[in-house]
């Protein structure tokens, strides 16, 4: 495999009934690779009689669908560039993006998406917008109407010009999540993609057959580089355009291999707690844990505990964990953000080992990941086979590889700022153990330095806490302060049954957050956490907020990440006035 078209046809020479499925109505559809390779077809030639050609971009703005994998290969196999845009970003978001691209096809899912692309159009480069739903407009290109009139046997003009795009060729330009500053173009070639592809699934046992869910999104690239893998592998994807369709998605489709972010298996595990709460034989769950936790360590070595408690804990318990998330996965897999060692546990003692693994946009994306074969909890696993990485001096993650792209679009100074010597500086704090595997600490830029001068890594801290069923978001403050606070989003669904058990009375978040016996039951979570820190990393004050965090109100990023500065901008007057009262009360008690 050199390129992503090699990708393609691979998935075309399958040969299957079933390469995708999308829900329509009552019922999973199926999408054949004949009807694939057709629906891919119809687009290019269109793609094609527009004028476009190698190295011209072409942006995609749209949820997960089958047809954001037509218009991806049918720009992939002409030699244009791909450039995946998210459906939350606003028009004037969207406009920055299409016009540093300088984008000349837009693809669009919607009427709510073709509406953003017609307000902006006139800022950008944008000739023609194809939509994918039947939308009735005279400003947009119908897809369906491309798609069926595409081509019922091979094309072999179509074939051949797909084969003469090489390894370096430009596939993409995927723009940074951007949890700091201004978005930038990650440039990707064909070839770092598929070098990074064919190595990220090796030590995975991953076949015909299999199924699995494509609800991460797209625009991201651990998303896309997991769909060209899979497909590649002959594994069935069943898209699911919106995050909300996830849980009816999987009990109806039920992935025998299930890929998401920290986020999903965060809502799982709360979700689990939280019913088990409320039954009245809520022992039987804390001795299953219990049980799970004595057996932990076969788990975690692939092994199926064969005790008679443990198989009486996975029928009463583990076994209907998994239901909720299909009953068949036997492949677990998670990236896009730190897993949190206490959730990794959690899941190892009902019986399911997540393999965590670790990469950026500008790796393609994979650097290291765990395997069935080469598992460490609390790390990422081992580089990938052909990626070396080392630490600097400072701590900081450097990776060399065939797999880290060629710079940012149109920015030759912070391309030349992000290498050293050849190493890609991945912003990263780690280190690799004696047996090969790699750790990750934290963000270089989120380090916190106290005024006393001692450095704090607060993602450890902010998993701790977040693994708490009544904390939904923590964000650890304290740069340039006396000493280090928590900034906390309460999981409100359970704060608010908890209150109304503890018959503590409320009209709004905003009042239920401000209660004193409030306060003090997270102080309570924060003084538990406390004593597993050092002295210095002790967090001495708790500030409460009556929002939630998503990647719409700009919080977080797509894939779920925290935006810190973000945060703390949005609560800074909040945040001041805790060290202020803080301040003041320390001179009243001298």
């Amino acid at each position: 495999m050199q390129t992503l078209n090699d990708i393609f046809f691979a998935i075309i020479e399958h040969v299957q009934s079933r390469i995708m499925m999308r829900r329509q109505a009552i019922e999973w559809v199926p999408i054949s690779s004949q009807e694939f390779y057709r629906d891919v077809g119809g687009v290019a030639r269109a793609l094609c009689a527009w004028g476009i050609a190698r190295g011209d971009r072409v942006a995609i703005l749209s949820e997960n669908r089958p047809e954001w994998a037509v218009a991806d290969f049918a720009s992939l196999l002409l030699g244009a560039v791909v450039v995946p845009i998210y459906t939350t970003l606003t028009g004037e978001q969207t406009a920055y993006l299409l016009r540093d691209s300088g984008a000349r096809i837009v693809f669009v899912s919607s009427e709510k998406q073709l509406q953003k692309i017609l307000v902006i159009q006139d800022q950008t480069s944008v000739e023609k917008i194809v939509v994918m739903d039947a939308v009735e407009t005279a400003h947009a290109q119908h897809m369906q109407r491309l798609m069926h009139d595409g081509p019922q046997q091979r094309d072999p003009q179509l074939d051949a010009n797909a084969r003469t795009i090489g390894a370096d060729d430009l596939a993409t330009i995927i723009y940074t999540s951007g949890t700091t500053g201004t978005p930038k173009g990650a440039m990707l070639t064909h070839g770092n993609m598929a070098a990074n592809i064919s190595c990220s699934l090796q030590g995975f046992d991953v076949r015909p057959g299999e199924i699995s869910v494509s609800f991460l999104p797209l625009s991201h690239v651990t998303a896309r580089h997991v769909d060209f893998a899979l497909l590649y592998h002959g594994v069935t994807l069943a898209y699911v355009p919106f995050f909300e369709q996830l849980p009816q998605a999987l009990v109806e489709v039920q992935p025998t291999i299930l890929v998401a972010v920290p986020r999903v298996y965060e809502k799982v595990h709360t979700q689990v707690d939280r019913k088990a709460a409320g039954i009245p034989q809520h022992w039987i769950y804390r001795w299953a844990l219990a049980t799970g936790r004595a057996h932990r360590t076969e788990i975690l070595a692939g092994k199926t505990p064969s005790s008679l408690a443990w198989k009486l804990a996975n029928r009463l318990v583990f076994s209907k964990v998994r239901t909720g998330m299909g009953g068949r996965a036997d492949v677990f897999i998670s990236g896009g953000a730190p897993l949190g060692r206490e959730l990794a546990e959690w899941y190892a003692t009902i019986g399911i080992r997540i393999h965590e693994g670790y990469g950026l946009t500008e790796t393609s994306p994979v650097i290291a990941v765990n395997t069935p074969g080469s598992h460490k909890l609390g790390t990422v696993g081992k580089p990938l086979a052909n990626v070396e990485v080392r630490i600097a001096d400072d701590g900081e993650v450097l990776v060399r590889g065939p797999s880290v792209f060629k710079g940012y679009w149109n920015r030759p100074e912070e391309t030349q700022a992000a290498f050293a010597d050849g190493w890609f500086k991945t912003g990263d704090i780690g280190h690799l153990d004696a047996d090969g595997f790699l750790s990750i600490t934290d963000r270089k830029k989120d380090l916190i330095k106290t005024s006393g001068g001692k450095f704090i890594a607060p993602q450890p801290i902010e998993s701790s806490l977040k693994h708490h069923v009544l904390i939904a978001e923590a964000v650890v403050l304290g740069e340039k302060r006396k000493f280090p606070a928590v900034l906390i989003a309460p999981y409100f669904p359970l704060l608010e049954d908890w209150a109304r058990t503890n018959d503590v009375t409320f009209s709004s978040r905003q009042e239920l957050i401000a209660h004193p016996r409030v306060q003090i039951l997270y102080d309570g979570i924060v003084a538990d956490l406390n004593q597993s820190l050092a002295r210095f990393q002790k967090l001495k004050k708790v500030v409460l907020v009556a929002d939630e965090f998503s990647p719409q109100d700009g919080s977080m990023t797509a894939s779920f990440k925290l935006r810190r500065r973000v945060v703390e901008e949005r609560y800074r007057q909040q945040i001041d006035e805790m060290y202020a009262r803080a301040d003041a009360s320390e001179v009243s008690s001298a």
